[in-house]
């Protein structure tokens, strides 16, 4: 409707006659209906649609054929306070209607007005364009170098730049000397051939800042399908590539720590296997380390009982000093705390990792690097790894050479913890226990022989069952005493072995137990013995004796002997032995013996005959036995 001039004709005044009177000068046909009746028609409504001059008061359903029957329908339907848009069956009008309380007003408008409609819808889109969240743009590819006609606020915001500074300007603008030109070459590439794409770009705002671009560009057609122009929508993706490129350099760089450890961890474990000695060992891990470019150097001390002093075993790539073990040195530290330091010192990271196997303590391995290098939480982990690694082959040469080697610390101790079996046993019976041997049972497992005296068997057997974790087995019986097998989970003499220690006696009375242990004098004797009383409480050292072997040991002969029978031929002749089956009369027979065994009377024998052909060769011939 349009707005009510303050004059009407030659300079006349409009007379105030309210709402009514005002109608009579609007441009656009009008009337009212109130309960099926015309109240109001202004005279565009008369004319327009041929009333009678005196309709008001007329029945609508007369004056308004044949279009009242849509009208009726629609009013009904038209929420009051509301307005409808209603086609009615006039060629040069349509009808829009505004419902009240009382009727409906209907305004009739002209097909001409379209125009003014499609105006205003396309207001309101300019206006949800510009006001999109996202960067909007128009190029003209009909221009030269199809320059921008038309950008958003939200562009200008993204970008920098106002508009009237782009506009006219291709948007090229954005790029700089890190944008990608496979990104450009394809944007280029897709106006060419008329299609639409999207690409990501590194672009630049107005002051110069890098942002990351998510760019659509899409050709815009007119009803003949002919281009007009190009759209393009903008968003700022900057934190999610941040985000993709920081999950691809933790990819990365977790690839390539898997490749080095890969490489490191098997050449660390071929040096463990293969090196002769414990020196060789340290220095091949050493060495290898050393390699890694993250690192310096790497280095391996041991603590010098005597000196108190962390001495250096071997080094490469570095030249460290000897450390006092007080010292405020990461080496000291990690010797002392049994854990992992990573500290700057001398100029350097150094990173610290106790050497330590079964509680045996063995030194530390110091790896070196450059001050600003930080060692991450993955380095500490595959470090210590290889640590455990070394340990454990330290352990494996010191064991090995243990029944090799001339110099040797006899060492006694006075045991009273009954989580030994013996001090158990001797605590709830006035027996004597005395350690003989070791024995394999099947598979990996140990147990432990004893000869038991000063009880009946059915006495020790009813205080082995109060035990835990604990079995015990007689298996042969005499008038003052009987053999017996032990078997737990936690293995003394097993426990010892597995760190390189010779246990040469057990004697156990009255719930305290005399153990004599032989350690090589090149074992840290003070860590075996911390690790003893660590492991047990109320253990006392009786003493130290160092001595030096003068040839073959009655242990070197039995290992070297044990090294030519197979296990059931050792255990065969052991339990033969220890069982009194040479003596006369023999206390026990082959059956009982191979019952304890778990195998047949023949298999036990023909294990035996074996055995005894080659402890007899042993004896009197250097060839060895093929059997």
């Amino acid at each position: 409707m349009d707005d009510v001039d303050a004059t009407h004709g030659k300079g006349e005044s409009v007379p105030q006659r309210g709402v009514t009177a005002a109608l009579e000068y609007v441009a656009d046909p009008v009337f009212t209906v109130e309960d099926g009746t015309i109240i109001y028609a202004n005279e565009r409504a008369k004319n327009a649609l041929e009333l009678p001059t005196d309709v008001i008061g007329t029945e609508a359903s007369n004056a308004l054929e044949p279009i009242w029957s849509n009208l009726e329908t629609e009013i009904a339907e038209t929420t009051i306070g509301t307005v409808r848009n209603v086609d009615i069956d006039v060629e040069a009008f349509d009808a829009r209607v505004h419902r009240g309380h009382d009727g409906a007003t209907v305004t009739l408008h002209s097909h001409d007005d379209e125009t003014e409609f499609e105006d205003v819808d396309r207001a309101v889109k300019t206006r949800a364009i510009n006001e999109a969240p996202v960067g909007f743009s128009l190029s003209d590819p009909h221009m030269e170098d199809n320059p921008l006609v038309y950008v958003n606020s939200a562009y200008e915001e993204l970008t920098g730049y106002p508009g009237d500074e782009v506009v006219g300007r291709n948007c090229r603008l954005l790029q700089g000397p890190e944008s990608d030109a496979a990104a450009t070459d394809e944007m280029r590439a897709a106006i060419d051939e008329e299609r639409p794409t999207t690409v990501e770009i590194k672009n630049y705002r107005k002051d110069g800042a890098e942002f990351w671009n998510e760019v659509t560009v899409a050709p815009v057609r007119n009803s003949a399908g002919e281009i007009t122009h190009y759209v393009g929508f903008q968003n700022d993706i900057t934190q999610r590539k941040e985000a993709q490129f920081a999950l691809q350099e933790r990819t990365d760089e977790l690839e390539y720590i898997l490749e080095r450890v890969e490489g490191l961890i098997q050449d660390v474990t071929t040096a463990v296997a293969g090196s002769i000695s414990r020196s060789a060992l340290e220095q091949s891990v050493c060495e290898r380390i050393a390699a890694e470019s993250p690192y310096e150097g790497a280095w391996v001390g041991e603590r010098n009982p005597a000196t108190d002093v962390l001495e250096v075993r071997a080094t490469a790539g570095v030249d460290p000093e000897d450390v006092p073990v007080d010292a405020d040195h990461p080496s000291a530290v990690s010797l002392e705390t049994e854990s992992v330091v990573v500290e700057t010192h001398g100029g350097m990271t150094q990173a610290a990792f106790p050497l330590e196997y079964n509680g045996v303590e063995y030194g530390t391995l110091t790896v070196c690097s450059d001050q600003n290098h930080e060692v991450t939480d993955r380095e500490e982990v595959i470090l210590s790894a290889l640590a455990r690694a070394v340990a454990s082959g330290i352990n494996a040469r010191e064991t090995s050479r243990m029944l090799a080697t001339d110099a040797v610390v006899a060492v006694e101790l006075d045991l009273t913890d009954p989580a030994l079996v013996p001090v158990a046993l001797t605590t709830e019976t006035d027996c004597q226990l005395e350690y003989r041997r070791s024995v394999h049972r099947t598979g990996d497992d140990t147990a432990s022989l004893f000869t038991a005296t000063g009880i009946a068997t059915e006495d020790l057997q009813s205080a082995a069952s109060t035990l835990e974790d604990a079995d015990l087995e007689v298996l042969v019986e005499r008038e003052d005493s009987c053999l017996i097998e032990v078997h737990s989970d936690d293995d003394f003499v097993r426990w010892l072995s597995e760190r390189g220690i010779l246990v040469q006696s057990i004697e156990a009375d009255s719930g305290r137990a005399r153990v004599t242990l032989e350690i090589p004098h090149s074992t840290n004797v003070r860590g075996v013995v911390e690790a003893v009383q660590s492991k047990y409480d109320g253990t006392d050292v009786v003493s130290f004796r160092q001595h030096e072997r003068g040839g073959d040991t009655q242990e070197e002969f039995a290992a070297s002997l044990e090294g030519k029978l197979t296990e059931r031929q050792f255990a065969s002749l052991q339990r033969a032995y220890l069982g009194g089956y040479f003596e006369w009369p023999r206390p026990t027979t082959g059956e009982e013996l191979a019952q304890s065994m778990g195998v047949s009377r023949p298999t036990f024998h023909e294990h035996l005959r074996s055995a005894e052909a080659k402890l007899c060769q042993a004896f009197f011939d250097d060839e060895p036995d093929s059997r």
